[in-house]
């Protein structure tokens, strides 16, 4: 062989969410360094950047989901010791810090050597892959989101007369609701006698002409707004489908997702080995299983040249597929959870929770996480997650090595947060939660001697 490349042989470690907001190279622990060791043998490691490294140069947004988040840029040296190689950063944070946020966290990334894909000046920077040459060949990675904290999130594209702006590449989506007939006929009669569906007829006509899905009769738009994807968290009319039964499903923007389709494909053509990393904010029917168009979007971009899918947001691990010869994981849990020690936090979350301007970072963080909807303390399954070692000979699939790793649930804000390799029970019910979230997808994982859980090709 001229180039060792040609072998078609690589090893991928494959990490979840990265809160990192503290120091990892002063600690010394063998469990937390033989996971170090192994992320940092891989050809190339993986995270997704869950976390703005800027130092405060943007304001933040007008608000967030739980916590601004912000990192001290010189941390991502400890990323890098880490293993860490190149990073996903289409989260639903990208625009904490406003587009002054965005561009900064590119730099200082940039700068620190970590490719990164996901966010960018425009919607088509947003989209495009990032790239890392390896010994083993060049490896692409695409990253997307379907969920923003703020409409700015989402990038903007550019025209010849006109600046975009900047932002992450966020995946519009949105739920279908379906129901029996009797019920659906009933939901249009109610939307009509409201006015809304006169209301979107309105629109459509006027100052939204290219949004012309306009009712039919298997289905209509119920409430006010023109029942697009465009609006806010879908505050546009929902979907009502008739169908056989009452059921839901969400279905992503066909426009933006054949554009980053259309991005695989052509990093598929420029690199030997793509990845696509999806930051998905919707739930499935449970929280072991993703949601609809997590699964459908997971297999079409494997379709479309993906060698494999790297699915987060619910901060805890779903299901794994090996669906053609390719791993997909529809969610790797948390990797670093350090969201409750970044410095400062602006005055909106501190009035979230009816907190002063007398009030500390401490107090802040203590009463959220208390909150079971949003707090992090009552949730095993954040605490708890995995690092996946992939690896490849002759661009077939060899090996899926699951190595469960512990976060340290309950320990002080100061010492939880950063990974270790999982002992015992703790090992034990984390690949047995794998195994039972990876069943529906006929995903067979064995508890190898070593407490990892091995993925053989079938």
């Amino acid at each position: 062989m001229r180039y060792e490349s040609e072998s078609g042989d690589m090893t991928m470690a494959l990490t979840g969410e990265s809160l990192i907001t503290r120091a990892l190279i002063p600690f010394k622990e063998p469990n937390f360094l033989r996971l170090r060791d192994m992320i940092d043998a891989a050809d190339v490691g993986f995270t997704n950047a869950e976390m703005l490294f800027h130092d405060f140069e943007g304001p933040p947004a007008e608000e967030s989901a739980g916590t601004f988040l912000r990192c001290d840029p010189r941390f991502l040296r400890d990323l890098k010791w880490m293993g860490i190689d190149i990073a996903a950063c289409a989260i639903n944070h990208a625009y904490d810090y406003s587009d002054v946020g965005v561009l900064v966290n590119k730099k200082h990334l940039d700068e620190a050597g970590i490719p990164n894909a996901g966010t960018g000046r425009n919607l088509t920077l947003s989209r495009a892959p990032a790239y890392l040459d390896t010994p083993k060949g060049r490896v692409a990675l695409l990253s997307c989101t379907d969920h923003v904290n703020v409409p700015a999130a989402r990038a903007i594209e550019e025209r010849p007369d006109m600046k975009g702006r900047p932002g992450a590449n966020h995946v519009r989506t949105r739920w279908i609701y379906r129901c029996d007939p009797e019920t659906f006929e009933a939901l249009r009669t109610l939307d009509e006698k409201l006015g809304f569906k006169k209301d979107r007829d309105a629109h459509r006509r006027g100052r939204f002409p290219q949004h012309r899905d306009a009712d039919t009769d298997d289905f209509f738009h119920f409430g006010p707004g023109i029942g697009s994807y465009d609006h806010w968290h879908q505050a546009g009319a929902m979907r009502i489908e008739r169908a056989a039964k009452i059921n839901r499903t969400t279905i992503v923007d066909e426009r933006d997702w054949q554009e980053n389709l259309k991005w695989i494909k052509d990093a598929r053509r420029m690199a030997d080995w793509v990845m696509f990393s999806f930051h998905c904010g919707y739930k499935g029917p449970s929280p072991d299983y993703p949601v609809d168009h997590l699964v459908q979007c997971a297999h079409e971009a494997i379709d479309a040249g993906a060698d494999v899918f790297i699915g987060h947001g619910p901060h805890r691990d779903q299901g794994i597929e090996i669906y053609r010869g390719k791993p997909i994981f529809y969610s790797i849990g948390d990797f670093i959870l350090q969201n409750d020690t970044p410095e400062l936090q602006p005055a909106s979350s501190y009035d979230r929770f009816g907190l002063g301007w007398n009030h500390t970072p401490a107090d802040f963080y203590f009463t959220r996480s208390r909150d079971e909807t949003i707090g992090q303390d009552v949730h095993k399954e954040n605490w708890q997650s995995f690092v996946a070692e992939v690896v490849w000979a002759q661009r077939q699939l060899k090996k899926n090595r699951l190595h469960p790793i512990d976060l340290g649930m309950g320990l002080p804000m100061g010492q939880r947060g950063r990974p270790v390799l999982a002992e015992g029970a703790t090992t034990k019910e984390i690949l047995e939660r794998l195994r039972r979230c990876s069943e529906p997808f006929g995903t067979t994982i064995e508890l190898a001697p070593d407490g990892t859980g091995v993925i053989r090709p079938s």
